[in-house]
């Protein structure tokens, strides 16, 4: 099996050339390193979307066929979503910038009208916009980059309907509207998640989250788990779809379970997303820091092996954004404050602190050691470095 591929180019001077395939372009480096800071444990969706950029960037995509088609399978909670609304992020600076189609919407057959419009005669024909036209296809396109991510969530919830819908969609990038308007996907990642095969996957690496082997078994190799986990998951949605629907997806990528170590990525990220609503959003703009108790709390009450990550933010959001914004809407906070959180040994509840030698050029101090262009302090809050340069303009 031959592991790399050398392609020889003929030089004149100096003979043949041999040319590395595997070196990628500086903007699809940069996306790869951007999304890869976004998204934790899932690094095979990360290069799946990496490497279906870079073909965009090269301009090698098939012309009469969307970029790539791709259905990523996994338990809920696992990130599937996320991925695409990052790589959204990366790209057109919003989570928001995607054509996102929620097929529990459309379990019924008549509902496909919301998605093509009503062909004339019909009621409601030219009454609303089909939510598949072009002009919503392109409304994310710049000059720069002519790129659109089209997200059909839960597509095994949908009817039969959708399913025939996307044929054409997945092999030759058209799709004809009510209106006989046709609507071209060439520029277009078409993306699928499904929960199909999460109860297996769950039997399969021993309960989830953070689980061991029980006793008396002995731990696979994770090459060997993500092996029969890949079989599994694509099992499962051959059982559910027919043979035309999945000879049609490029590739399926299996979405893992999220371990604890997963978690306490992901726990920092989350503390840095509320760092900058606060910095952003709020009136009052202040500093928080949480402790390791704090931050271990966070985690024992957020860990669910059912609902993965989702049951760690809501965590968050109980536990701290709702006290921290008591004290905003009572101003027991003020402008450049730093708020110490930290866990009571008595009653188990958080307390929260405000240090007296101020915040927000406090935490200025810490970037100021670090290494030009490194976005995380040294043991504080993860905040980007440009708020905090603004924060240092509001403190002064």
């Amino acid at each position: 099996m031959i592991s790399e591929i050398q392609i020889t180019g003929l030089n004149q001077r100096n003979g043949p050339q041999f040319l590395d395939p595997e070196q990628k372009s500086r903007r699809a480096e940069d996306f790869n390193e951007r999304l890869t800071a976004r998204i934790v444990g899932q690094e095979r969706a990360v290069r799946s979307l990496s490497n279906l950029y870079q073909i965009f960037l090269a301009g090698m995509n098939p012309h009469h066929r969307p970029i790539g088609t791709m259905l990523f399978l996994g338990p809920t909670g696992s990130g599937k979503t996320r991925v695409v609304e990052a790589a959204a992020e990366v790209l057109f600076g919003s989570a928001g910038a995607i054509v996102k189609i929620d097929c529990a919407e459309f379990q019924h057959s008549h509902e496909i009208a919301k998605l093509i419009g009503s062909p004339p005669g019909y009621l409601g024909h030219r009454e609303t916009a089909p939510m598949l036209s072009q002009e919503n296809l392109d409304r994310m396109h710049t000059d720069e980059l002519k790129l659109t991510f089209v997200l059909f969530d839960e597509i095994e919830k949908a009817s039969d309907s959708l399913w025939q819908l996307l044929l054409g969609i997945l092999d030759k990038a058209t799709l004809t509207l009510g209106d006989n308007r046709r609507v071209d996907f060439s520029r277009c990642i078409v993306i699928m998640t499904s929960n199909l095969g999460a109860r297996e996957m769950a039997e399969l690496i021993g309960g989830g989250i953070g689980f061991a082997p029980g006793k008396g078994t002995k731990a696979e190799n994770d090459g060997d788990v993500d092996q029969k986990i890949f079989r599994t998951v694509v099992e499962a949605a051959r059982r559910k779809f027919t043979p035309e629907f999945m000879n049609r997806i490029d590739k399926i990528v299996s979405f893992r379970s999220l371990k604890e170590t997963h978690l306490q990525q992901i726990l920092e990220l989350e503390l840095q997303a509320v760092q900058e609503r606060v910095i952003s959003c709020a009136d009052t703009k202040f500093v928080f820091e949480c402790s390791e108790t704090v931050k271990d709390k966070l985690l024992r009450e957020g860990f669910d092996v059912r609902y993965g990550a989702r049951h760690l933010k809501r965590s968050v959001e109980r536990l701290l954004v709702s006290p921290l914004s008591n004290l905003v809407a009572s101003e027991q906070v003020e402008f450049g404050d730093l708020v110490y959180v930290d866990l009571c040994a008595e009653t188990g509840k958080f307390t929260f602190q405000k240090r007296p030698d101020g915040a927000l050029v406090s935490v200025a101090n810490q970037f100021a050691r670090t290494a030009e262009g490194d976005e995380q302090p040294l043991g504080g809050v993860g905040i980007s470095l440009p708020q905090i340069q603004a924060a240092r303009i509001f403190a002064r």
